[in-house]
């Protein structure tokens, strides 16, 4: 639009897709069912196949399994003086059942360390299987006359305590994870279509396809994504969007499947089903999300392998070290046992996905979706964070700015006869005036006479009077003069790049309108949260620099990027990197992609294009610009419980082995393999258990 000619043509507007959150083929992963596995090192998952039940079915049978090896096991009856009851073959009642118990409890274990050698990435699987292999090999030796003592009680409960742990290590993983368990049952099973004499018929919502109209009861579930056609209510789309307040819709208004209705009545016309719903588009988010490797994550598969070589050479030097110091076998292969037990990586190969899979469902539960994870830990080092202004920091739409008048009318008469005047128009500065009027609750005369004057403006007759209301064109037109009363806010608005119209009534400008893309009421507080973060926020903006520093000023932003190109966005980003800074880059339009793609952290509006959601790292499904903060928040929160798990799981390790090895047997300190495993699994609880405080977390707006 010319800032000085109310019918000139105006500019496109940005294009803002108001709810329209879709997200489809914008995940990495294939599907809600493939969320990732943790743990991954070079492609192989040690989980893989793996089940909370599964490993939970194993505990119960093994430890059942392990109690006749206890009881029966000449050490065991020593040490708490008792004698196991006498029955046939009672010698042979700790192999039997230790042998079963290694067969079937370890079994996973070892098909974990084969697909680890396999991908040439030996881990915690190879050490766990290597442990109880060289348990049961010298226990079965033993009982096969081969000198020394047996180990099989001790091999029983390794194995049960092993089980134990990786039990709660993946129910820690499953409810971390829950979040797409959570988003699946959105989705009621049924819906109520709606037949051409709109006869309701419940059928399966896989039957559902485009342009079906659903019956959507109070209460009910929106079972595809669709827009209104008939009634009003107020839907929770909490869920879907971190928006606390129920979203009012009425006819022509776009739902998402999984929402709950409220206490009105909807009639839904489908848009998109299955895979295509903004549901689905989310899910594969998350899920892309939790697969996505970070730097920390490959920081803790090296150090995962580097323990395990470690871990073997300090069993070798053990064994060595006991055998020259003349220690019989037993006593040999009872310190590597728990040398290699009580080094296996578990908590190192858990401390970090756990934190990926809680903060990801976190973000995903306040409206951030993380594309992909190094972008969110990026964002922790963030120093700029740079906007581009139209439809991110502003709404993408014509609104009046400003209302100045003669001393004979109110704003509100104002707006009233202007609103009345353009009532019939499309033209975008119609539409602005007469938001501004009904947001002020005003009730407009009819107009007669309606005429448009070809790049003035327009006229009609309002109550009896011939009103005008037109750009800077009109007054030149009808070479009526501007009043020294309204000329200041005329020059104000001018210098600020807003267009400016009049209302002309009696001969005179009664009054004058300043347009403008508005700002979004939730910028100011966006900005001020990133201040506070000590981030310095700029913008970027195709505008005039008036126009673009209006803005600025308005919102408290530190450097103002104006006059760029749509090609030049992505050099300017680069320009702020070259200084050493790490920059963010906030934008929804298709020539914002570039930029985005660019910068260190690109942060999509969630309501923009499909080309920019598929550009940035995290989308924000609120397009609110106050959850830039929370994802600085999230990504320093998230970091903090990387090191600490990092520390605690690495470290304990210089403790632990030198114990494990006997470095104080003098001192009558000695850990046997299952005191060991117990050490190994409560540093895997400790670790799991401060990733979960990660849970307490909280968005910033």
């Amino acid at each position: 639009m010319d800032e000085h000619d109310h019918h000139a043509a105006p500019a496109p507007e940005h294009e803002a897709h108001a709810h329209d959150t879709s997200l489809e083929g914008h995940g990495e992963a294939a599907g809600h069912g493939e969320a990732a596995g943790h743990g991954e090192t070079a492609g192989h998952d040690r989980h893989e196949g793996h089940s909370v039940a599964m490993f939970r079915d194993r505990f119960w049978l093994t430890l059942a399994l392990s109690i006749p090896t206890l009881v029966w096991s000449e050490m065991v009856q020593h040490w708490l003086g008792f004698t196991a009851p006498r029955v046939p073959g009672a010698a042979y009642i700790p192999a039997v059942f230790g042998t079963i118990v290694f067969a079937y409890g370890g079994l996973p274990f070892l098909r974990g360390a084969a697909g680890e050698l396999r991908d040439r990435v030996p881990g915690m699987m190879t050490l766990i299987s290597l442990a109880i292999s060289v348990a049961f090999a010298f226990s079965l030796a033993v009982t096969l006359g081969l000198p020394g003592g047996d180990l099989w009680w001790e091999l029983a409960t390794l194995v049960t305590i092993m089980l134990l742990g990786h039990w709660i290590e993946m129910r820690s993983i499953a409810q971390a994870k829950g979040a797409l368990a959570e988003l699946a049952r959105l989705l009621p099973d049924t819906a109520v279509r709606l037949g051409p004499d709109g006869t309701p018929q419940e059928v399966p919502v896989s039957a559902l396809s485009a342009e079906d109209v659903v019956l959507v009861r109070p209460g009910a579930r929106v079972p595809a994504d669709g827009e209104v056609a008939e009634g009003e209510s107020a839907l929770d789309e909490s869920m879907i969007t971190g928006e606390s307040r129920p979203a009012d819709k009425a006819p022509g208004d776009a739902v998402i499947a999984g929402t709950v209705n409220g206490n009105g009545s909807l009639r839904v016309r489908v848009t998109r089903t299955g895979d295509a719903t903004a549901l689905a588009g989310i899910m594969r988010l998350v899920a892309g999300a939790q697969a996505s490797r970070s730097r920390a994550q490959d920081l803790a598969d090296r150090a995962a392998r580097l323990l395990t070589f470690v871990a073997i050479g300090a069993a070798i030097v053990t064994a060595i070290a006991w055998a020259a110091g003349g220690a019989d076998w037993a006593h040999v292969v009872e310190r590597v046992v728990t040398v290699l037990v009580i080094a296996c990586p578990h908590a190192l190969g858990l401390a970090i996905p756990l934190v990926v899979a809680i903060s990801t469902t976190l973000g995903a539960r306040h409206g951030l979706l993380v594309r992909d994870r190094r972008g969110l830990e990026e964002a922790r080092s963030l120093d700029v964070v740079v906007f581009d202004k139209t439809g991110t920091l502003t709404l993408a739409e014509h609104r009046v700015i400003e209302v100045a008048t003669d001393a004979t009318l109110s704003e509100d008469e104002a707006l009233r006869l202007a609103a009345s005047v353009e009532r019939d128009s499309e033209h975008p500065v119609a539409r602005a005036i007469a938001l501004r009027a009904g947001d002020a609750g005003l009730t407009m005369p009819e107009a007669h006479g309606f005429s448009a004057l070809p790049g003035r403006g327009v006229r009609a007759t309002v109550e009896g009077a011939e009103v005008s209301v037109g750009g800077p064109a009109l007054l030149a037109d009808t070479g009526i003069e501007l009043p020294e009363e309204l000329r200041q806010a005329y020059e104000r608005s001018d210098a600020a790049g807003r267009s400016v119209v009049f209302l002309l009534g009696d001969g005179r400008v009664r009054a004058l309108f300043a347009i403008a893309d508005a700002v979004r009421p939730e910028s100011r507080e966006a900005i001020d949260l990133l201040h506070a973060a000590g981030i310095e926020v700029a913008m970027l903006t195709g505008d005039s620099e008036a126009v673009a520093r209006a803005v600025a000023d308005q919102l408290g932003i530190d450097r103002v990027l104006a006059g760029v190109l749509p090609e030049g966005k992505a050099a300017e980003i680069a320009k702020l990197q070259a200084e050493g800074r790490h920059v963010a880059m906030v934008g929804d339009g298709v020539n914002d992609a570039p930029a985005l793609a660019t910068a260190d952290v690109g942060i999509a509006i969630g309501a923009g294009t499909e080309v920019a959601v598929e550009a940035g790292d995290v989308v924000l499904v609120r397009s609110d610009p106050r959850d830039i903060a929370s994802i600085v928040s999230l990504s320093r929160a998230t970091y903090r419980k990387m090191v600490q798990n990092l520390w605690w799981a690495a470290g304990y390790n210089i403790i632990a082995i030198p114990l494990a090895a006997g470095l104080l047997a003098s001192r009558g300190i000695l850990l046997s393999p299952a005191v060991g495993a117990i050490l190994m699994s409560a540093s895997t609880v400790i670790v799991a258990a401060n990733a979960q405080l990660l849970r307490r977390w909280r968005p910033e707006s």
